[in-house]
């Protein structure tokens, strides 16, 4: 059996599957609700044979959406449509899974096919927070720098957004603390230039994040997964990077988080990346080898032998598929027969198989 197709064994939820769907923005929720987009979104991803189908960045307040756009789980009447969401992944023999995220100085931005720029207060958009009163591009409104009474309220709004994510019949749960959003803000020395206990030190920049996992913990089961998305460098000298990306990880770990979700960059504008094929598959491979935790790798990943030679050559745990997955909902179901393996398609499709 090939490994992108032999189980994974998370705590209480097997995976019948390493192949993951990336949570991936549709910017296209009302007030935070889920439609019937969604629902065709996530699904068609579920019957296209992925294990795991993680949900968009869900945002745990209306601050914390990047657009007007973002799902969000900050109240009750957002659950109704999710568990319409859940029910039909697992009907389809796959795990159920959202992100949750709040995007600090990022936010109050138009969605991408409108420009994707931040919306000014005047304009419609909101005041946005962050670690530090430093906006993310020199024209954007400054944010507001998070008091300690903030921060207590955001630690909060996470706990209660995983209570939600609960009831709502998701079975892992990811937090999202990459790609230049709040959680990375604090963590990278590039946007946090607090001299509180929030600030300085890596223990200190750290902080957040910990408090947040140790909150989510207190009722989010102990049998479920538990995964956190960090971006492993900020691709600039005298930022965020891989060591402490690695560090950080070994202390997650000892806090019942499974699985490092491993991305990079988002938080410094017009860096250079050296995008290639699987170009963030090294850190994948370090968190894994050196903090000795479960990691999933990401970033142009477009092919099936591709996704296999990297869990042959114990790069990492789990495959996350983004952008392939857009171009085609079913990329497991020809992924297996790529491997030569025979996987189950659903009843409905078996005649094209």
């Amino acid at each position: 059996m090939s490994l992108l197709f032999s189980p994974l064994t998370i705590k209480s939820i097997t995976l019948k599957n390493r192949l993951v769907i990336s949570p991936m923005c549709q910017y296209s929720a009302e007030d935070g609700m889920a439609n019937d987009w969604h629902l065709v979104h996530l699904g068609s991803r579920a019957v296209g044979g992925a294990s795991l189908i993680m949900q968009e960045a869900t945002a745990v307040s209306p601050e914390g959406r990047i657009t007007a756009g973002d799902l969000g789980l900050w109240n009750h009447k957002q659950i109704e449509k999710l568990q319409a969401i859940t029910r039909f992944i697992k009907a389809q023999g796959a795990i159920a899974g959202i992100q949750l995220a709040h995007a600090g100085r990022k936010a109050s931005c138009a969605v991408p096919w409108l420009g994707g720029n931040q919306i000014a207060q005047s304009n419609g958009g909101w005041q946005t927070v962050s670690a530090s009163n430093l906006p993310f591009y020199p024209a954007d409104e400054a944010p507001i720098a998070l008091t300690t009474d903030d921060i207590i309220k955001v630690v909060s709004d996470f706990k209660a957004a995983t209570e939600r994510a609960l009831e709502a019949g998701y079975q892992v749960i990811e937090i999202h603390a990459a790609h230049g959003y709040l959680i990375h803000q604090f963590l990278s020395p590039y946007s946090n230039h607090r001299t509180d206990a929030y600030g300085g030190s890596f223990d200190n920049r750290i902080r957040l994040l910990l408090e947040i996992v140790d909150a989510i913990n207190t009722v989010w089961p102990a049998e479920l997964p538990f995964f956190v998305r960090l971006s492993a460098t900020d691709w600039v000298e005298n930022a965020w990077d891989e060591q402490q990306t690695v560090q950080l990880s070994t202390i997650l770990k000892n806090k019942r988080v499974d699985v490092i979700d491993c991305s990079t960059g988002g938080n410094v504008p017009g860096v250079k990346i050296p995008i290639e094929a699987g170009y963030q598959v090294p850190f994948a491979k370090a968190v894994k080898h050196q903090a000795y935790i479960l990691s999933g790798a990401v970033g142009l990943i477009t092919t099936a032998t591709q996704a296999e030679a990297i869990l042959q050559n114990q790069e990492a745990d789990l495959i996350f598929i983004a952008r392939a997955s857009l171009r085609n909902a079913y990329f497991g179901l020809d992924a297996a027969k790529a491997l030569g393996e025979e996987i189950a398609w659903p009843n409905q499709y078996v005649r094209a198989n």
